[in-house]
C-alpha cells in the first residue's frame, strides 16, 4: 500500500470550491475535494492561507473557514526556515516582490517536504517555469525533494 500524497492547499484551491463564475475550474476543484473526502490525500494549510481568507468579505471568509473546518487539513507552522526560503525566492526574482504570500506557500510546502502545492494561481505558482525555478532555489538551499506545483485538475487518483 502506497503512502498518501501530502498536498499543501494554497488559498486559491479553497476559493475555487465556490467559484461559480469559473464552472470548469470549480468542477475540477469539487472533484478534487471529493477525492480528499475519500481519503486519497493528506492535506495541509498554513496560517498564510487563514490570513488570506480573513481578508475576504465576511460572507466569503465564513464559507471558506467552514470548508476548512469540514476538511480538517493539518496546519503547518510558518517557521524561520520557511521564511528564509521565501525570501530567497523573492531575492532571486523567482517570484515578484508583491507575491510574498505565494513565496511563503511554496517555501512552507518545501520545508515540510510535501509532495505538491495545489493552486489555481497559474501566474505565480502552478506553472512549469515557476516550478523549475522554485525547485532550483530549493536544491541550492539543500532541499532535495522535488515540489510539484499543480492545479486541482492535475491531481487525480488514477494510480
Amino acid at each position: 500500500m502506497s503512502k498518501l500524497k501530502k498536498l499543501y492547499l494554497e488559498t486559491s484551491a479553497w476559493n475555487f470550491y465556490f467559484a461559480d463564475d469559473a464552472p470548469e475550474k470549480q468542477a475540477a476543484t469539487l472533484q478534487f475535494f471529493e477525492q480528499v473526502k475519500q481519503g486519497a490525500y493528506e492535506i495541509f494549510i498554513s496560517n498564510i492561507v487563514l490570513k488570506e481568507i480573513a481578508k475576504a468579505s465576511k460572507q466569503k471568509s465564513q464559507l471558506l473557514f467552514d470548508l476548512i473546518t469540514e476538511y480538517q487539513p493539518q496546519k503547518l507552522e510558518t517557521n524561520q526556515s520557511a521564511l528564509n526560503l521565501a525570501e530567497k525566492y523573492l531575492a532571486q526574482n523567482v517570484l515578484p516582490a508583491r507575491a510574498i504570500a505565494d513565496s511563503k506557500h511554496a517555501a512552507i510546502a518545501t520545508v515540510y517536504e510535501l509532495d505538491a502545492l495545489i493552486s489555481w494561481n497559474l501566474k505565480h505558482l502552478a506553472n512549469l517555469r515557476k516550478m523549475e525555478k522554485i525547485n532550483g532555489v530549493n536544491l541550492t538551499e539543500g532541499y532535495s525533494k522535488r515540489l510539484e506545483l499543480i492545479t486541482p485538475m492535475e491531481v487525480s487518483n488514477e494510480e
